[in-house]
């Protein structure tokens, strides 16, 4: 039972509370029905609605400022060069192949090669880590850790003497004395394979890295160059067509069409790799200095680093 204090006035007993009370109940669920928008969602399960304010336009997030390129150090200036003006190759303009190393050549032997190194510069485009070599006093060597990606462009500078070159496409042999057989790929891919005939024992093809010198549209081959007489049962003055350089010391891929019927069977050569007329054309049309044949499987050892085109194998 609903409790309330009565108090007399005038001898009469008045309620006061529970009026009041049922008064500030309506009158507040009177302003809650009129302050209730249709839109209106509880505040909690069996609340009042309660209307969602309209939240402001948020502004256009502020424009943010240009990056700036990553920070290159400058190289430094290049040292005083305690040599004449020497010859550079590849010479400007060339186009070679991705096994093509620099190489600086003195007119005169070079007295302190740290400080001839300090004023030669080799750059590249893209860039390509590598390292120089010394052949001699008179000669040094620069190539790339790995073979140059195709199609880079390359400056050297040594002293006063400049020369820009450009690598082409990579085109690599691979001639393997277990199958008997040259297969050549162009940029990463097989074009062509060919039978061959590679060193006879006591004349077996070294292994190894070799690199693509001069080219023969036609020659002698002759055995006194590496000192075996002509007249001797070893010796030898041949012509030959299509004749392409991958060793200073006399190895080329030819043609040999007195060899035909062994290329891909068994070894007959000096050293050479024999191939037939029509094969040898084709090398001879599609490698450039600088290319790469890669020697593998013979019982020839490893063709050197010194050899002048074996500089992959130091």
């Amino acid at each position: 039972m609903e409790h309330m204090k009565i108090r007399t006035r005038g001898g009469r007993a008045v309620r006061r509370a529970p009026r009041l009370a049922a008064v500030a109940v309506g009158a507040l669920v009177s302003f809650s029905v009129v302050a209730a928008p249709a839109n209106a969602v509880p505040l909690f399960p069996g609340g009042p609605d309660i209307p969602l304010p309209a939240l402001p336009a948020l502004p256009p997030p502020p424009e943010l400022p240009q990056l700036l390129p990553p920070f290159v150090p400058p190289e430094p200036e290049i040292g005083p060069a305690n040599f004449a003006t020497p010859s550079i190759n590849p010479s400007a303009g060339e186009t070679v192949g991705v096994a093509q190393p620099v190489v600086v050549r003195f007119d005169a032997p070079v007295a302190d090669r740290a400080v001839a190194g300090r004023a030669i510069r080799v750059t590249a485009e893209p860039a390509v880590d590598g390292e120089f070599y010394w052949i001699s006093d008179s000669q040094v060597r620069w190539k790339p850790f790995e073979f140059w990606p195709a199609h880079t462009s390359v400056t050297v500078r040594a002293g006063d003497a400049t020369s820009t070159f450009r690598i082409g496409e990579s085109v690599i042999a691979y001639a393997d004395d277990d199958t008997k057989q040259i297969t050549v790929s162009v940029g990463g891919e097989v074009v062509k394979t060919m039978p061959t005939s590679m060193g006879k024992p006591g004349h077996e093809t070294p292994n190894g890295t070799y690199i693509i010198g001069e080219k023969h549209r036609d020659m002698y081959m002759d055995s006194s160059t590496y000192g075996v007489p002509v007249d001797s049962p070893e010796g030898y003055r041949t012509y030959v067509e299509y004749a392409t350089r991958m060793s200073y010391s006399g190895i080329f891929v030819h043609g040999a069409p007195w060899s035909v019927a062994q290329q891909g069977v068994t070894n007959v050569s000096h050293g050479c790799l024999n191939v037939s007329n029509e094969d040898a054309k084709w090398f001879y049309d599609t490698f450039r200095k600088g290319d790469a044949v890669i020697v593998s499987n013979t019982d020839g050892g490893t063709l050197p680093g010194w050899d002048g085109l074996g500089d992959w194998n130091r």
